[in-house]
């Protein structure tokens, strides 16, 4: 055998074959454990670069190795192809979306096939396929029926850019998630689902969810945002019209000393028309309006302006201005609120730039405030001042009895508010799934029955967005049909379905897709499900695991799956960096997997994407690091090409260990010392960079002891070494594995458990003195740290003779050579 590590020809080899074998193609079996592993498939819209590594390789790593635990292992995957990232990619480059797609596949698959990257490729899917989009849009119609689907005239968020309405989950900071658009407010009718209606159950469900990262639970937490609270009704100066607003703490309403509206609030233009201070109002609205998802609106500079009207305090019947402000939000609670600036601080802030009162209604506990000298506004509970008959109460009793006070005069009422919004759903664009909804002017919205789904995307040339409208109203043929209710002419909805919805059921779809009458079977679904193990990124906390929790439970209370939950563990990998950014084409600063597997191998790339630091964090990419990889492989091939011949040629070692000689029981005891660490540092988090370290501290003991080491115990290391590699660098795994003799696959055979007596350190003895005078002897292991030594040494039966009935003064520990018992 030559000692030539020529990787391209040992990957080539083992990729083929386990395509030729279906390696990681499986069945239902009720026989083994199911283990249903899952990585969020991606966009077709580019190559992939090493960062996504950190997701794709982790994944297979994770497979591979339960597959050695004899899981029955299903690990499908599928192309989440419609949508704007697709579509705008097609856009730019001039060529059209389903040949964008197409393309991209293709060069997407040679590159996970190239990193021996594997899947049950038979389960493949692609979301703009009619036969994958076909149950996309009987999920549509399903909530439909259910009432969960409406369509709506609302102000949404406007990608300018994107030339489409996005729901709140989709814009960060003012700006288009995917663009990084400013977004605008635009009113505009839009399809919208009523997650709303599951806020609590997916705020109570998130308990179930004990295998998720805390972060991504918390965010799912704070983003549905649930408050207990007063709904409270403020009588305009009209005396008819009620503005509401939602407060979390009636036990301040006493102190409130003006009202402020949202930018966005719909009464702002009636309130203020033909009154003085219109054009005022009406300017500083439309410098202000701002988009759902906007987080900064309680760090910026307050600003407001006074629209000349009055509101009553019902708890008092006091007249406050009421002003509109930019830090009222109109996406929580109802975008009025009670300005309470002795006891808020955004309120205390807007009052003093503004010169609005301050009014005290709770003291602190042992001492009083004075507007006046207040530098900020106190927040904490206290007692009630200034609040009435609710004088010297407790604020937190308060809270409940000025409610009920509230309740008994018919101006508010304890209410549950969230801040989850409902998810709006239709696209202005081509590239999507058509909404499968006609309007008929007998019937009204009509669905399109079952039978005739898909309603299938015509193939346009022109498909570039309108300012407002879909490309696809532009469609006669299409939009043109008839009623399915009464037969009379109808038109089609033009909107598209957003492709977050492709992307919520998918991981359904893979437990059987080749269903044609039905999205999925549900013996299959009932095997499979929920996902026991996702992997992806921690920026889809409020987008697709969100939405994806959503849609499984509408499909639970239908009867259609049988969980309500679709992933049992998820587990978010952290970013590559490079250059001191994260990886990104934009950025240029991509290193291509193409390049280092041409130039070290798909195993070296596999290992030093796996060694660069604790998966779930982010970790930094560093060119000359991947070459210490291909090194650590190819002196492991080295020294296996050394011992082949003899280590083939005998059976693994199974006598005992007194047979064995110093350096076979040193290269036994860090075998399974090191099949300890890598099974539990594997198992316990994906830690695949300390299981490496381990596997290459094993080689320098395997490198001193070999040349004096049997082959019975070199073919144990051997095999062993091949088997734990394998997850990780699986062609060369496979490569030792079968020249060693070995028939089937190395995954074919299970992971390898620790003997723990030969992973047992060896003892050492080291005496004991008892002020000075040797009176026994301890054995140890080899490093055991003093307070072991103390332990053993007392506990030594002619040790403690001599110390009986004395006073232990001291002890002296000297690691691995002496112990003194200093007794009076």
């Amino acid at each position: 055998m030559s000692s030539k590590y020529d990787f391209k020809a040992i990957e080539k080899k083992w990729q083929d074959r386990w395509l030729r074998d279906g390696l990681f193609e499986v069945e239902m079996d009720p026989s083994r454990e199911k283990l249903y592993c899952l990585n969020m498939f991606p966009y077709p819209s580019g190559v992939l670069h090493v960062g996504h590594g950190r997701n794709y390789i982790l994944g297979d790593a994770v497979v591979r190795f339960k597959m050695m635990q004899g899981y029955n292992v299903l690990a499908p995957m599928g192309w989440d192809a419609f949508g704007l990232p697709a579509e705008n990619a097609a856009i730019k480059f001039n060529i059209h979306p389903a040949k964008w797609v197409a393309d991209n596949i293709a060069n997407m698959k040679r590159q996970f096939f190239s990193q021996g990257i594997f899947f049950d490729w038979r389960r493949e899917i692609n979301t703009s396929d009619p036969d994958y989009y076909k149950w996309t849009q009987w999920i549509f119609l399903k909530l439909y029926e259910s009432g969960l689907a409406y369509k709506a005239a609302a102000p949404v968020n406007w990608c300018p850019s994107c030339k489409c309405a996005l729901a709140n989950e989709e814009v960060k900071e003012g700006k288009c998630e995917r663009c990084g658009t400013s977004v605008e407010l635009r009113d505009l009718d839009q399809w919208f689902f009523r997650i709303t209606r599951y806020a609590q159950r997916l705020l109570d469900d998130l308990d179930l969810l004990t295998e998720w990262p805390e972060k991504i639970v918390s965010m799912q937490r704070n983003w549905i945002g649930r408050s207990e609270g007063t709904e409270v009704d403020f009588l305009l100066d009209d005396g008819e019209t009620v503005i509401k607003c939602f407060t979390t703490r009636p036990d301040t309403l006493y102190g409130v000393t003006f009202f402020s509206l949202a930018p966005e609030h719909p009464i702002i233009p009636d309130l203020v028309r033909g009154a003085e201070r219109e054009r005022e109002v009406l300017s500083f609205v439309e410098r202000h309006k701002r988009v759902g998802g906007l987080k900064n609106a309680a760090d910026a500079e307050k600003e407001g302006v006074f629209t000349g009207r009055y509101v009553v305090n019902p708890v008092n019947g006091e007249r406050v201005p009421l002003w509109v402000a930019n830090y009222a939000l109109m996406q929580y609670g109802t975008g009025g609120v009670m300005a309470v600036p002795a006891h808020d601080q955004r309120d205390f802030l807007f009052a003093r730039k503004y010169g609005l009162p301050v009014k005290v209604v709770i003291r602190p506990p042992d001492s009083n405030l004075d507007p006046s000298e207040m530098e900020e506004a106190y927040e904490e509970p206290g007692v009630q001042v200034n609040s009435g008959p609710f004088d010297g109460m407790p604020s937190e009793e308060a809270k409940k009895a000025i409610t009920e006070m509230l309740e008994k005069r018919g101006k508010g009422r304890a209410v549950v508010r969230y801040r989850l919004r409902d998810w709006l759903i239709s696209r202005q664009r081509y590239w999507g799934a058509p909404i499968p909804i006609v309007f008929c002017e007998r019937c009204g919205e009509v669905p399109v029955p079952e039978e005739d789904l898909p309603v299938r995307l015509p193939e346009l040339e022109e498909f570039k967005p309108a300012r407002g409208t879909s490309p696809l109203a532009s469609v006669p043929d299409f939009v043109e049909t008839v009623c399915p209710a009464c037969g009379a002419p109808a038109k089609r909805e033009t909107d598209t379905i957003a492709q977050w919805l492709c992307s919520c059921w998918y991981f359904l779809r893979f437990t059987s897709p080749f269903e044609k009458d039905r999205p999925f079977d549900p013996e299959a679904e009932k095997y499979w499900m929920p996902v026991d193990q996702y992997i992806g990124g921690a920026e889809h906390a409020v987008l697709h695991l969100l939405y994806s929790r959503f849609i499984m439970k509408v499909l639970y209370d239908l009867g259609y799956v049988s969980h309500p939950e679709p992933f049992k563990a998820l587990f978010t990998q952290g970013t590559i960096i490079k250059d001191g950014a994260k990886m990104s084409k934009s950025l240029g600063n991509v290193v291509s997997p193409d390049d280092i597997i041409e130039r070290f191998g798909a195993d070296t790339l596999r290992l030093y994407t796996l060694f660069i630091g604790p998966p779930e964090r982010a970790a930094e990419w560093t060119d000359e690091s991947v070459q210490g990889c291909h090194k650590f492989l190819r002196r492991v091939w080295e020294i296996f090409s050394a011992c082949e011949k003899a280590a083939a040629s005998a059976e693994p070692w199974s006598g005992p260990a007194d047979e064995l000689n110093p350096a076979e029981r040193k290269l036994r005891r860090s075998l399974h010392q090191t099949i300890r660490r890598v099974r539990e540092d594997i198992a316990g988090h994906f830690h695949f960079n300390t299981a490496i370290a381990a596997l290459m501290e094993f080689y320098h003991v395997l490198k001193a002891t070999a040349s004096e080491s049997r082959p019975s115990v070199l073919r144990e290391a051997f095999a062993d070494l091949a088997l734990m590699l394998a997850p990780m660098a699986p062609h060369i795994a496979e490569e030792i594995w079968e020249r060693l003799g070995n028939p089937d696959s190395v995954f074919r055979h299970p992971f390898p458990d620790w003997d723990e007596e030969a992973a047992a350190e060896e003892l050492i003895e080291v005496p004991v003195q008892v002020n000075g005078r040797l009176r026994g002897k301890i054995k140890v292991a080899p490093g055991a740290p003093r307070e072991e030594l103390e332990r053993a040494a007392l506990q030594q039966p002619n040790v403690a003779r001599w110390i009986e009935g004395k006073k232990v003064q001291r002890i002296v520990a000297i690691p691995e050579r002496l112990v003194n018992i200093v007794v009076r």
